[in-house]
């Protein structure tokens, strides 16, 4: 596991949020494991690791502080990431779960634009590809 960069306490502190140990391992695991769920993180955190409620709890603060982004591929948990500059999408193995970043197609922001009633205002646009990675097919 790397170590925790000073722009990490940074990075939380000018987000509102006190830069705690185990908010820090956790962005220093989404570094080391990106697209995990709350219990790979835990897991990876090995025997200095809070309980997966705290983990929770954590993840959702960074969420919350647009410190991390949350997606929720069907049939799996919710997963989280650091890449939250942009509005990318997601690609989903069917078979092994394994998740990849795939960049918006239109370029920006939320690159996909429907039907949407009056006065609605689209931020962003979540979509995720599903198939058969290099590995498994």
């Amino acid at each position: 596991m790397t170590a925790t960069l000073p722009s990490d306490v940074d990075l939380l502190r000018s987000s509102g949020l006190r830069a705690t140990s185990g908010r820090l391992a956790i962005l220093v695991a989404l570094d080391a494991a990106p697209h995990a769920d709350a219990e790979t993180l835990r897991r990876g955190l090995g025997a200095e690791a809070p309980s997966l409620q705290a983990v929770h709890n954590i993840l959702a603060d960074l969420h919350s502080a647009g410190i991390v982004r949350r997606f929720e591929p069907a049939r799996s948990a919710a997963r989280y990431e650091r890449r939250v500059d942009d509005n990318h999408h997601h690609a989903v193995c069917s078979s092994c779960g394994k998740v990849v970043d795939v960049d918006c197609s239109i370029g920006e922001a939320p690159c996909l634009h429907g039907p949407t009633p009056p006065g609605f205002a689209v931020a962003e646009a979540e979509v995720i590809f599903w198939g058969v990675c290099d590995d498994c097919a």
